[in-house]
């Protein structure tokens, strides 16, 4: 799919109504690897799987707040979201709003503040489950047929705070030279995870993000993991596009910037593969 393509094909279309889940599904999308299209991701999954009728929470747990930003919800210095829930123990019900990218799409929302939480979870006691006792009580509540958590590219204490919160991993690669660095070292951290802090941790999902079908490398980074994941990875890949990057720049996802485009597509197909594969999970 070339970026001219991509460019001029931006007319709304309609969309599917997607499945609800026997009950919420809480999926962290994680990758260490920086550059992969980890919150572009999550942001686009969360408001394709909100316009597919479902209820969606997504929980920034970036110190950058990128994806607050993709979702526009202001995310300045001082406004309280993730951190305040973390360290002060806030009710999450207090800080999550509504996303105006999506009728039944709320962010929990990540400010500069939360970058002080890595060296303030240190001392705490109970650090790891911070984040889950928050979410537990917060969909006792308010229940929601998804949560997306979106995490930093590290293996900090953020982090592992999402993967013992969650109980699906989504893992984006992208289809480039070393595609696969540091996966290994994430299954190690996933592994230690279950042996000790979340024994229902499982990874559910990979996807494949800035495919070009124009290139060989994209077809054998494609082959090669889905030799490694073959049950989980998608059938849907995510092209390289102008309109997917474009998008956060003007506080949107690509699925309303350019709802026509084939990253909107692909998008909307990959959201309808996760929720029609409840059973994987």
């Amino acid at each position: 799919m070339s970026e001219a393509t991509d460019e001029a094909t931006t007319a709304p279309v309609s969309r599917e109504t997607l499945p609800k889940p026997t009950s919420t599904r809480v999926i962290v999308v994680v990758n260490q690897k920086g550059g992969v299209g980890k919150t572009t991701t999550a942001v686009n999954l969360a408001a394709a799987l909100a316009v597919g009728g479902l209820k969606v929470l997504l929980v920034d747990m970036d110190p950058q707040g990128n994806a607050s930003t993709a979702l526009g919800v202001d995310h300045r210095q001082g406004v309280r979201g993730t951190y305040e829930v973390i360290i002060d123990k806030d009710a999450m019900a207090w800080h999550v709003v509504p996303s105006p990218e999506a009728p039944g799409l709320s962010v929990l929302p990540a400010s500069i503040d939360l970058a002080a939480a890595e060296i303030e979870l240190v001392s705490i006691a109970g650090r790891e489950h911070r984040l889950l006792d928050a979410l537990t009580v917060y969909l006792a509540e308010q229940p929601h047929d998804y949560v997306i958590l979106d995490c930093p590219p590290s293996l900090g204490l953020l982090t592992l705070n999402a993967l013992v919160a969650a109980k699906e991993i989504l893992i984006p690669i992208q289809c480039e030279y070393y595609a696969l660095e540091g996966v290994s070292q994430l299954v190690r951290t996933i592994n230690l995870v279950k042996g000790n802090l979340n024994d229902n941790l499982k990874v559910s999902t990979v996807i494949l993000t800035m495919f070009d079908a124009r290139t060989k490398l994209s077809a054998q980074v494609a082959d090669e993991v889905r030799r490694h994941f073959p049950h989980e990875t998608l059938e849907s890949a995510i092209p390289r596009s102008v309109r997917v990057s474009e998008a956060p720049s003007y506080g949107q996802t690509v699925m309303s910037y350019s709802p026509g485009s084939p990253g909107a597509d692909a998008y909307a197909a990959a959201a309808s593969e996760i929720a029609h594969n409840e059973g994987a999970a």
